[in-house]
């Protein structure tokens, strides 16, 4: 009988902290790391051998923003995230969880948000959805043939709906009673008992219902006091936990509340994340205040970390479907008529497009899209003489004002009409300064949600390639065991779970990647069917990048091959509670 399931032999080995590299074999039983090698290691002492010679063997790498809650429920193997070496994800980001509501509030609280039709959505948890708890869940967890590990926050919106209803939850005039307060309290101990991270909330109004009963209201964390939030943060001081947020981007200075709590003002600093660090192209300032109020909150005695997304904030939109536009009263307006014939009447509408041109020209609003139609390039249309054109060149070209034009193809098109713009992290110098900053967390891939707007799956792969690129040309942003950590152990360290490190003993959830893989365009979308709903979604594809992914010493990706065992048998990923 072999000694070792797993011999990886002769890599360079980063143990998942800032140490130095070094080559290494690594030897893999059970589940765990068994021995760490400076030699080669004897290749009959394993039933199976990888030839990690000029390979990265890195842990795991962490996804803590992702939106796979309805997805890991019937397609749990969450592949698109483990081929490029995500063997722990994070759910329940944004308020959104689906652990207390009920089936059809869980669904009109997360679909529409987050870009995932609702028809799809709510049959699942209709039919699938047995638990009311974050107890119970758990035990759904701890019973499912999970991919990756998982970890997550409570959601605020869906733990307001399951005490409050959807009615009273999103009704302004109403505050919970004392017993609804308590409720909640109760149910955010039973969750960080189970071991959840923390509970997240949100401040930023345009993320909508959807349903026919509240639809277009916004979501239902944020119609609560700062007091509802402050009397369950003080369950999260109490503990160590986590408070994820989301600030109201119209309002930049609601932030004072969340940094007053991260700070604790004579009581214990709250950790605290948010959503997130954007070098907009809309309002440049703003990354330069976000990272000054981190600076400072942390200067003062906070836990404060800035989520940061490590690539140019590209966002692809089908006709007007897409949250952008949810962000000014015109934009606004038509995205609240649900049905199409009613939308196409209101944008034919002269006085509406008064307002939209009015709103389109304010530069000093708020904002995150930077409303240039002029740096927007069609990709799609039953007109194919445009595509590859932005809309204010053929705006200029037909003697239209932009705005027209761009409504007028809406009607015409409807979703046939595919665009493309890039709303911020588009200045490498600012991006790669940003991110050596250590009041971030390198994440906000958005995974699962947005299926035809965004494709970060591969957000750790785009930050290895930023520092890599940094190397190559002789200006290092960073170490590249830094650049693994930033992925790996700091998170897990931050967070507070069992992962993110590859030493002796550890459990062996581990990555082997060709960094020549790292010199190809890794911001190339592709197209695959999302499993367990039957409908495409833009992903991610790098061949020649990561050959190997182990989650608990077991091959999830074998020689870039997803085994078929991911999402179908126990063993994989597991539950990672909360230390």
């Amino acid at each position: 009988m072999a000694q070792y399931d797993l011999i990886v032999q002769s890599g360079r080995y980063f143990d998942g902290s800032a140490a130095p590299s070094s080559v290494r074999s690594l030897a893999i039983k059970d589940g765990r790391v068994a021995l760490i090698s400076a030699e080669p290691l004897d290749e009959h002492q394993a039933e199976r051998v990888i030839d990690a010679r000029g390979k990265w063997i890195t842990p795991g790498f962490l996804d803590t923003h992702t939106h796979y809650d309805a997805e890991l429920i019937v397609a749990p193997g969450l592949s698109e995230s483990v081929r490029h070496g995500v063997t722990t994800v994070l759910v329940g980001s944004c308020s959104l969880s689906m652990v207390c509501s009920q089936a059809e509030d869980a669904s009109d609280i997360f679909t529409r948000v987050e870009t995932v039709p609702r028809e799809k959505v709510l049959p699942i948890l209709q039919t699938r959805k047995t638990w009311s708890g974050p107890r119970q869940w758990r035990e759904f967890i701890d019973q499912h043939p999970l991919g990756p590990n998982l970890i997550s926050f409570l959601g605020h919106s869906d733990l307001r709906v399951a005490v409050m209803g959807l009615h009273r939850a999103t009704d302004r005039q109403v505050v919970p009673s004392v017993a609804e307060q308590q409720r909640m309290e109760a149910v955010l101990e039973e969750a960080l008992d189970c071991g959840f991270l923390g509970l997240s909330t949100m401040c930023l109004k345009w993320d909508k219902i959807d349903g026919d009963r509240e639809w277009s209201k916004s979501l239902p964390s944020t119609y609560a006091r700062w007091r509802e939030i402050r009397r369950l943060n003080r369950l999260l001081r109490q503990r160590g936990r986590v408070h994820q947020g989301a600030p109201n981007a119209a309002n930049p200075l609601q932030i004072t509340q969340y940094i007053s709590e991260a700070i604790g003002l004579l009581r214990k600093p709250l950790k605290t994340t948010l959503i997130s660090l954007l070098d907009l192209k809309g309002n440049r300032s703003l990354a330069l205040l976000a990272r000054v109020s981190a600076w400072l909150t942390n200067r003062l005695g906070g836990d404060f970390r800035w989520q940061l997304l490590p690539t140019p904030f590209a966002i692809y939109a089908d006709g007007m479907d897409i949250v952008l536009f949810e962000e000014f009263g015109a934009g606004e307006m038509a995205l609240d008529v649900k049905d199409q014939l009613e939308r196409n009447k209101l944008l034919q509408d002269e006085q509406y497009r008064r307002t939209f041109r009015k709103y389109y020209a304010d530069k000093l609003s708020p904002r995150v899209w930077q409303r240039d139609f002029g740096d927007a390039v069609i990709l799609g249309c039953p007109d194919t003489s445009l595509v590859g054109r932005n809309f204010a060149d053929v705006a200029r070209e037909r003697g239209l004002h932009v705005v027209d034009l761009f409504l007028d193809m809406v009607v015409q098109h409807g979703r046939q009409l595919r665009w493309f713009t890039v709303i911020g992290n588009h200045r490498r110098d600012k991006l790669r300064e940003m991110v050596r900053s250590p009041n971030t967390l390198i994440t906000f891939s958005d995974a699962g949600a947005h299926i035809r707007n965004m494709a970060f799956y591969n957000l750790p792969l785009r930050f290895l390639k930023l520092v890599k690129d940094s190397h190559d040309e002789g200006q290092p942003v960073m170490s590249l065991e830094q650049a693994v950590h930033r992925l790996t152990g700091e998170q897990a360290d931050w967070l507070g779970i069992d992962a993110g490190y590859i030493r002796l003993g550890d459990r062996a959830d581990l990555v082997l990647l060709d960094p020549e893989g790292l010199r190809q365009n890794l911001e190339q979308e592709n197209w695959d069917e999302m499993q367990g709903f039957g409908i495409p979604r833009m992903v991610c594809r790098n061949p020649g990048c990561v050959s190997h992914v182990l989650i608990n010493g077991r091959l999830a990706v074998d020689d870039e091959r997803i085994a078929t065992e991911l999402g179908h048998a126990r063993g994989y990923g597991q539950f990672l509670a909360a230390r």
